[in-house]
């Protein structure tokens, strides 16, 4: 029985002795936060921003109407290849082809009236020359005629002439002088009708010029009814059909747009970017496109545009434009040139880009998920009965937000603030504050959002848990 009891006794004593200890090791570790941890480490970073948008070439031209009517011919289908000047479509156009005939018969018969006058006025040059010719004849006779007048006369007076030959040498020398006179009114009357037939081809030629000028107009208005290639291309939308009414002027309407042309040649990816990344985005940088329809393929390009609008993410209208104010996401144009063969895409597929918008050669880096933000005021150590800041400047300072990680230093995790620079698809840079084999903590996410300066870590990297140990 004294033997039992003794038994008894030495196991509650161990019974208490282990208590102790258990209790003691509790206290001890009440207040430690378990984490995970990680080192800050030198590797090569690269910065990318990624968004998505469709496949589309870089010039592109709907072909619209540019009078109303129906389809009469379609010279063209989907998918073919045109030529700059290629005749694609005709609209029906009876009424401007006969207002084309008409203007044609008119301007032929006016110019037939202008060769006939023309043909007057030559005829009319050559009488002139004519008459000038016997007029130049009768001058020289009537030259002559006068002189043997004269010599009569003196052989008369000396009474060497008889009077009968006298007066025929004075006849003849008054017909001579009446056959030029006759002469130069011939000439002047064929001058005369020479002007006329001037005037009146003058006039032929002016109305000539004015058909022409109304013919011009009538074949520009007929023209307008057949649709030519504006460029080298292919035919990558053919909404209508023959027989369908096309109608002229109306924005965004399939009743006004025949075709649409584009360029193959060049060939971009027309993304949307986040507001928040627009900023890193610069013209040249580098760009990898995915093609959804084209899987396991990658195709490289570079930035050629960058738009200057914020566009509104649910309906890509301009921010400006919006008749409400809003605080909707926005995003911003940009345009990646695609190095690919023509026939390689098709306009309107969709697509991802990832641009490089920066690249770091041995780089100290560290998990993104490590960086914190903490109030300057929750990192100063207060001392026993200091009494909070009143003054309204300290109270600004003391709300101050300041960029860190915890670093891990002995059992304690200590903030320590940072400068940061590129960020990379899982790791971001470290300008200052952290040198290479620093341990910092990486996780959990809950611990690295409460856990305070200098607070008591266990160091646990096997399990993602986060808790108090108490």
């Amino acid at each position: 029985m004294k033997r039992k009891w003794k038994i008894a006794v030495l196991v509650g004593l161990f019974v208490v002795i282990a208590g102790g200890v258990l209790a003691s090791i509790k206290i001890s570790q009440r207040g430690i936060v378990v984490v995970q941890t990680g080192k800050a480490i030198r590797e090569d970073l690269t910065s990318l921003v990624t968004a998505s948008g469709e496949i589309k070439p870089k010039n592109y031209i709907n072909i619209g109407a540019n009078q109303q009517g129906p389809i009469a011919e379609l010279f063209v289908k989907e998918g073919d290849h045109v030529k700059k000047g290629e005749l694609l479509a005709r609209i029906k156009a009876e009424d401007a082809s006969a207002d084309v005939r008409a203007q044609q018969a008119l301007l032929r018969s006016t110019m037939d009236s202008s060769a006939a006058a023309e043909a007057g006025v030559k005829a009319q040059e050559d009488l002139i020359k004519a008459l000038q010719a016997d007029l130049d004849r009768d001058k020289a006779d009537e030259a002559q005629k006068l002189a043997d007048y004269k010599r009569s006369q003196q052989l008369y007076k000396e009474q060497l002439l008889a009077r009968q030959d006298f007066d025929a040498k004075k006849a003849a020398y008054d017909g001579a002088v009446a056959a030029v006179q006759g002469a130069q009114s011939r000439l002047a009357q064929a001058r005369a009708q020479r002007a006329q037939n001037s005037a009146q081809l003058s006039s032929s030629q002016a109305v000539i010029s004015q058909q022409q000028a109304m013919m011009q107009r009538y074949r520009v208005l007929f023209d307008k009814y057949n649709a030519y290639a504006p460029l080298d291309g292919v035919v990558t939308n053919l909404p209508v059909r023959v027989g369908e009414t096309v109608v002229p002027g109306i924005q965004s309407s399939t009743a006004s747009t025949i075709m649409t042309i584009a360029d193959m040649s060049e060939i971009t990816a027309e993304v949307r970017v986040d507001e928040t990344d627009i900023v890193s985005v610069a013209l040249g940088q580098s760009a990898d496109v995915t093609v959804d329809a084209i899987p396991n393929r990658t195709f490289h390009g570079r930035v050629t545009e960058i738009g200057d609008t914020a566009l509104l993410r649910s309906s890509g209208v301009a921010a400006s434009q919006s008749q409400t104010s809003t605080q909707e996401a926005k995003d911003f144009k940009v345009v990646v040139a695609l190095d690919v063969p023509e026939d390689v895409l098709r306009p309107g597929l969709s697509c991802t880009a990832k641009i490089t918008t920066a690249t770091r050669k041995d780089a100290l880096a560290i998990p993104i998920q490590a960086l914190t933000i903490r109030q300057k005021g929750a990192l100063e150590q207060h001392k026993p009965g200091q009494r909070p800041p009143t003054d309204p400047a300290a109270i600004k300072a003391m709300k101050e937000e300041i960029q860190g990680v915890f670093v891990v230093r002995g059992e304690k995790a200590v903030f320590q603030t940072v400068k940061t620079g590129i960020t990379g698809a899982t790791d971001i840079e470290v300008l200052s504050g952290l040198k290479p084999g620093d341990q910092i903590v990486t996780g959990s996410y809950q611990v690295i959002r409460t856990i305070r300066n200098d607070a008591k870590v266990k160091i646990d990297n096997k399990a993602p848990v986060s808790q108090v140990q108490s």
